[in-house]
């Protein structure tokens, strides 16, 4: 088979995304929120979004955000605590709803997942029906809406379900992948971060149809390992499977400043953000691990790591804290300014055994992680 042509399998596959999960919740659960800017996470000077409500995103407000700045932007935005519990509850009823269909689910997340259709229990035969079937379920159990993608690989899938949020649905079929795909912006490209958009802008790639214009040598030069995904994504191409049975290796999440980190004040209320946003990722996948790794970046581009591991899965947030601490405490003081910081929790519960997922590596980050720029 070509890369350059759609996969001759030509698998029905749903992408299921919630939408504004946590913070829909909330809503559901306390009518006094609904139709407000409503934020899960801390209000704290160190405190950031988990998840935002389209009302605060309005606002700009969006998740992994502090919640200062967050503030800033919607003053009239209204702050609840998390309740990891009640989402992972409501997550398994969703979960239920997609296995009356099929067996193979991926779920990446809490409040996202894929389905391969191709073969339905119910034999119904159409993807789009079954997806329309899956959002009306979902709404009538747990009261929460689900934007769908419906395509025939999972990268258009997935991207595909994010066209018409909230409440909607996106079908891309096979004679429209490549089309599709040459619209897109490069960064929503999966694993196109900040920085790889950033030198793709540099070269005068800006689209899909720019990235597809370039040989498999030049990304090779230019992007090194990520180029076989970035030439086959280009062309609607994704030969991976849904697998029921995949096993996360890592969670992490980076910042990169936009003025050097310092002080140890700074340092210290850096990373304590990042504590927050890497700790809220661990929740939303449910992961277990007893590797902590911090990961510097100097001034002058130089990388250090550190990391510890336990014999016993690290218990909560808490621990995850003071093993991240110790760890930055063996890089302090810093002589020059630091310009990025990460936290990534490994060794997980079943990693040993689970192959990567091809694309996983392709990432500007550790999967799943996030770059946030100050």
């Amino acid at each position: 088979m070509s890369d350059s042509t759609p996969d001759l399998l030509q698998r029905k596959i749903i992408h299921i995304d919630m939408d504004a999960f946590f913070a829909s919740v909330e809503q559901r659960d306390f009518p006094e929120l609904r139709g407000k800017p409503v934020a899960v996470g801390g209000s704290s000077k160190r405190g950031v979004v988990a998840a935002a409500s389209y009302e605060a995103r309005k606002f700009g407000v969006r998740s992994a955000m502090a919640s200062v700045t967050a503030k800033r932007r919607c003053p009239g935005l209204i702050f609840v605590k998390h309740r990891f519990e009640v989402y992972r509850e409501v997550s398994q009823q969703i979960r239920a709803i997609f296995r009356m269909h099929s067996d193979l689910v991926e779920p990446l997340s809490l409040d996202e997942a894929y389905i391969d259709v191709t073969e339905d229990k119910m034999g119904i035969g159409n993807a789009t029906r079954i997806a329309e079937m899956i959002r009306a379920e979902i709404k009538k159990q747990t009261g929460l809406t689900a934007s769908a993608g419906v395509s025939y690989n999972k990268f258009i899938a997935k991207i595909a379900s994010d066209q018409n949020k909230p409440d909607g649905i996106c079908v891309i079929k096979p004679h429209q992948g490549a089309d599709f795909v040459a619209g897109l912006p490069v960064r929503r490209f999966y694993g196109v971060g900040p920085k790889t958009a950033e030198r793709m802008a540099k070269l005068d790639i800006h689209t899909g149809a720019d990235l597809r214009a370039q040989s498999q040598d030049f990304l090779q030069q230019h992007f090194g390992k990520s180029a076989g995904y970035l030439f086959r994504a280009s062309r609607g191409v994704d030969h991976r499977e849904v697998r029921s049975n995949r096993i996360r290796k890592s969670v992490g999440g980076e910042r990169t400043y936009g003025d050097d980190l310092v002080s140890d004040n700074d340092m210290h209320d850096a990373f304590e953000h990042i504590i927050d946003i890497v700790w809220n990722s661990i929740e939303k996948c449910e992961a277990r691990g007893r590797t902590v790794t911090l990961k510097a970046k100097y001034a002058d581009f130089r990388q250090v790591t550190r990391s510890k591991s336990t014999d016993h899965y690290v218990a909560d947030k808490n621990e995850f804290a003071a093993i991240g601490r110790e760890l930055l405490g063996q890089i302090m003081p810093v002589e020059n300014g630091v310009r990025l910081l990460g936290l990534t929790l490994s060794s997980l519960e079943g990693a040993e055994s689970a192959e990567q997922e091809e694309g996983d590596a392709e990432n500007d980050q550790v999967q799943p992680a996030f770059d946030f720029r100050a």
